[in-house]
């Protein structure tokens, strides 16, 4: 089920940029359907989350590496989940009022529940290597969502220096879950929680990760990018921020 909701984010998008055309501000009413029905399976999953039960879901990713594609919803993840998708319905909601008679409501709704369904992934991985992935894809989509005014030269140059900026925050990641991994003898984040690696390469590999995360996060000194991400569409910046 997991993976559907991830599957269902990715349909939403799909259908809202390719008809948004003819939906219009409509268009975030097809979008808002993915969190929604998120919200919808946490709250139907809680009881059972919080007694100590998480929810978990194991996918062929790249099998001939051998990896998976591991999703986990436990108390921590419900908790972010009620983030990504509670606000997000919110956000669509206002979204609807704010894109009304605008000729991007279409690709603003799409691009919007692609980055949702982004970040949904990202908290619900259970692999380090998939939420890097899905780490990226938020990246993009925020990318797109920033220089969504394509023709305005100052969106356009504010969304490639937020993606150099995170791009190259997410490489050193991407470089410190390698290692995680390696010295772990898993790319599982659960069983690295349960059993963390120690030793100097692990510190190595923290350091990275958490270059990554400020990057993101537009903590001192990656924070540059940040204040001219705000040319957005506010319903895009406050999701964003």
């Amino acid at each position: 089920m997991l993976s559907a909701l991830l599957a269902m984010h990715l349909a939403a998008g799909a259908v809202a940029l390719g008809l948004g055309s003819k939906l219009g501000h409509r268009a975030f009413a097809v979008a808002a359907l993915a969190p929604v029905a998120t919200v919808g399976f946490a709250l139907s999953q809680a009881s059972d989350v919080l007694s100590g039960s998480p929810v978990m879901t194991s996918s062929p990713w790249v099998p001939t590496l051998g990896l998976t594609l591991d999703l986990r919803l436990d108390a921590f993840a419900l908790l972010m989940v009620a983030l990504v998708s509670g606000v997000g319905t919110v956000v669509f909601g206002y979204a609807w009022h704010y894109f009304a008679g605008s000729r991007r409501a279409g690709r603003a709704a799409g691009l919007l529940v692609l980055f949702s369904g982004a970040m949904l992934g990202v908290v619900l991985a259970d692999n380090v290597l998939a939420l890097y992935g899905f780490w990226e894809l938020t990246s993009i989509t925020s990318f797109l969502l920033i220089g969504l005014d394509d023709r305005d030269g100052g969106s356009r140059g504010a969304a490639m220096h937020a993606l150099l900026v995170t791009g190259a925050g997410a490489l050193a990641m991407l470089g410190g879950l390698v290692i995680l991994g390696h010295e772990a003898g898993t790319f599982r984040l659960s069983e690295i929680l349960a059993s963390p690696p120690s030793g100097t390469a692990v510190s190595a590999a923290v350091v990275l990760v958490l270059i990554g995360a400020f990057a993101k996060s537009a903590q001192y000194p990656f924070h540059s990018w940040l204040p001219g991400a705000m040319v957005a569409p506010t319903p895009i910046s406050a999701y964003l921020h």
